[in-house]
């Protein structure tokens, strides 16, 4: 955490770096892991039901539409400067089968992603986690179907159908006040060395949640199927072919919010056992070098992983609002397999309502450091060398971003950021000589809530 807060201060300090060479590069950018809050993509426009347009809504049915678009460029660093847009259409509906038919507790959930543009760090940065979260999976995709029930008066709830680990399970409000996929919609390190599904990739799941007052107990199983990240992928099949294993992602916790807590606080232990396929990250299917034999990598099963986390207002100076300032911090460790990183630390902080009349608006700062194995520098290692490249290369990424969240009315959200990127690994470029120089990115993120729009419309 001393090495988190020196480089804090160094991001908030630094001027901007030298560009870097020129090239072209080709890497294979992790999907995004932008999180649905079901029927929205966090954090969502400050709108109310009193604001919404909900025609159905007597009836049971909630509509959802909204849009997401990310932009981002370069002006310095990365392997050379560029701009990128990606942006995300979300249609759903939630369903409430206690109106419906008469089944209490009972629910349905549906959404449709779009998902469409181009990944700055592919293009020209280089490393392998995306400063556009919302990059991924870039087509018209079934991201939702699942039926819920709450038991017991809300204290049991089941969930079951096709979904995804990621909204499910480490994931908070407060990551997606960010544009950064290393932060948003979840820390980084667990797609990386583990099966956990991402958004909106959907695949068979189950999951129960055990309530009691502030504590809580949560765990899942979710499909593991390569079929599933394929880019011709819709979503829309119902079939298990494919399938290599499970994933169980589980989580112990106490929560509490602004209408039980003055300081709201989540304090959570969690960790996944990953019975799925997986490819060496070093070895190919001959024991060679993958990277420099060129043949498939060889194919292992089994990885599992533990995380601490945590949320904490520490400063609310009035009861009867929700500004104030808030802490959040990550470690998470691998415990088995063959993995690319061994370790991850983030700490941020997001402070709600910034300036007189801006009580919805959110400034923050966030700041993690990705720890390579040995694994991983040896397959780069040994690309680099065999041209004649430096044998050094850096352990650790270290990913930050400063960001403002301005609520323009209910309906929209506009976030301007500052990315800064040190040591931005070569994972995806092994066969390049020297360390890709670190990147300064400058974003912006924007949300538009279209049942918010169309109620307020409807009011004038």
């Amino acid at each position: 955490m001393m090495r988190l807060a020196a480089l804090a201060a160094l991001g908030l300090g630094m001027g901007v770096p030298a560009a870097g060479a020129q090239e072209t590069q080709s890497t294979v950018t992790q999907a995004s892991e932008a999180v649905p809050d079901k029927l929205g993509t966090r954090p969502a426009p400050a709108s109310d039901a009193a604001t919404e347009w909900q025609p159905l809504a007597d009836a049971g049915i909630r509509i959802a539409l909204n849009y997401t678009g990310e932009a981002a460029a370069n002006p310095s660093g990365g392997v050379r400067r560029d701009a990128a847009y990606a942006g995300q259409l979300y249609m759903g509906l939630d369903l409430d089968l206690a109106k419906i038919a008469g089944v209490d507790g009972g629910a349905l959930h549906f959404a449709v992603t779009n998902r469409h543009g181009k990944s700055l760090s592919a293009l020209a940065i280089g490393n392998n986690t995306s400063v556009q979260e919302i990059w991924g999976t870039q087509n018209t995709h079934l991201a939702i179907l699942t039926y819920e029930q709450k038991l017991f008066d809300g204290h049991l709830d089941i969930e079951a159908g096709k979904s995804q680990a990621n909204i499910h399970f480490l994931n908070s409000p407060l990551y997606c006040n960010f544009q950064s996929n290393s932060a948003c919609g979840n820390p980084t390190f667990v797609f990386k060395n583990s099966n956990f599904t991402y958004f909106p990739a959907s695949s068979w799941m189950a999951k129960a949640k055990l309530s009691f007052g502030p504590w809580f107990a949560h765990a899942g199983i979710y499909e593991v199927n390569p079929n599933r990240k394929r880019a011709d992928d819709d979503g829309f099949s119902l079939s298990f072919k494919g399938g290599t294993g499970y994933i169980v992602p589980f989580e112990l916790g106490y929560g509490s919010d602004f209408g039980t807590d003055r300081l709201p606080r989540h304090y959570i232990l969690g960790g996944w056992v990953d019975r799925g396929d997986y490819t060496d990250p070093l070895r190919d299917d001959r024991g060679g070098i993958a990277v420099l034999s060129g043949r498939p990598a060889a194919t292992r099963k089994g990885r599992s992983g533990l995380y601490f986390r945590f949320d904490q207002m520490i400063f609310r100076p009035d009861p009867n609002s929700e500004r104030g300032l808030s802490v959040f911090g990550v470690a998470m460790q691998n415990l088995s397999g063959r993995v690319t990183e061994t370790r991850f630390m983030e700490l941020g902080l997001v402070q709600t309502g910034t300036f007189a009349g801006r009580d919805k608006d959110t400034i923050g700062f966030v700041i993690n450091d990705q720890r390579f194995s040995d694994l991983a520098l040896d397959a780069v290692r040994a690309a680099r060398t065999s041209i004649g490249g430096s044998p050094h290369l850096p352990r650790h990424q270290y990913m930050m971003e400063l960001a403002y969240g301005a609520q323009l009315g209910p309906a929209i959200r506009i976030s301007p950021n500052l990315q800064y990127i040190v040591h931005p690994d070569q994972t995806g470029m092994p066969f390049r000589r020297t360390d890709i120089p670190n990147a300064f990115v400058v974003g912006f993120k924007f949300t538009v809530d279209a049942p918010t729009l169309l109620g307020l419309a409807g009011r004038h």
